[in-house]
């Protein structure tokens, strides 16, 4: 595997895959690697011939008050885990070689972030999808591939990279979870024994609620009763659940089309996120 921090270097390796005719597969991640992540790896290979992944702690999705500074950083073990999975490249760029002196560009999908996990963190996907925009125009791969765990993330970067004629493959993956359901995450290293014990009620309250609607059930009810199962669960508060159109992340009071559950709710130190696919009996 190389590792390359230098722009020019990754540019010239990319071109020569391209020349040889090589397909490129991106997986982007912000380090901290688990299973889900050598999972998109692993999906990366099945994809295409090269496989490059990339290592970088956006500080631009990161509020005033979030977790910049203590999020993990563990390039070594993150390195010989992708080593381990088969990577061709690791893209590990510094802040620096990322935003050089006077970058000034921002990027901002409209509408698709002012709700969800957009309302509590203003800006947080501005900072992503101009990170992802360059990361994409970088490594020019064929596919992208990202975790379906964040799927209003997943939403955005789909529509920026149509939006801009950026012809990449958006390849969605599915949430990689624990044997008890719990939706594997860099945050989940946050949780005390106790807490992570009481976590997973998130999944198990979703897949509750997400077989109720799709029965036909009230969905304003489903929704309330996510809410008071969190909270007698240990959370201390639930930022949201909501059901909401798979596409355009519109709120539904009716399952009429392909759906999103999704929850947001914190747990000690830990800020958790899921969701899960909610069908209409019809389609």
């Amino acid at each position: 595997m190389q590792t390359i921090d230098r722009r020019e270097a990754l540019t010239a390796t990319i071109k020569a895959y391209h020349a040889a005719g090589e397909t490129v597969a991106l997986v982007p991640t912000m380090g901290a690697l688990h299973d889900g992540h050598l999972a998109l790896v692993a999906e990366a290979k099945r994809r295409a011939d090269r496989v490059v992944a990339s290592i970088f702690v956006n500080p631009k999705q990161f509020g005033p008050n979030e977790d910049f500074d203590a999020y993990p950083r563990r390039a070594e073990a993150d390195s010989a885990k992708l080593v381990a999975a088969g990577v061709d490249v690791l893209w590990m760029p510094s802040v620096d070689e990322m935003y050089p002196a006077g970058f000034a560009t921002n990027i901002s999908v409209a509408g698709l972030p002012d709700g969800l996990c957009g309302a509590a963190r203003p800006g947080h996907f501005d900072g992503v999808a101009t990170v992802v925009a360059k990361l994409l125009n970088q490594v020019r791969p064929d596919i992208a591939i990202f975790g379906e765990k964040d799927w209003q993330q997943l939403a955005i970067i789909r529509r920026m990279a149509t939006d801009l004629d950026m012809g990449v493959d958006i390849v969605g993956f599915p949430t990689q979870r624990e044997d008890d359901g719990l939706a594997r995450s860099s945050r989940n290293a946050y949780l005390t024994p106790e807490e992570r014990a009481a976590a997973v009620a998130l999944p198990r309250a979703l897949g509750n609620a997400a077989r109720t609607i799709e029965q036909g059930s009230s969905i304003s009810e489903a929704l309330s009763t996510v809410d008071a199962v969190l909270l007698k669960a240990g959370f201390s508060t639930v930022d949201y659940v909501e059901l909401v159109d798979a596409e355009t992340l519109q709120p539904l009071d009716t399952l009429d089309r392909p759906a999103r559950l999704l929850a947001a709710a914190r747990l000690g130190k830990a800020r958790l996120i899921d969701n899960l696919a909610v069908t209409p009996a019809n389609l």
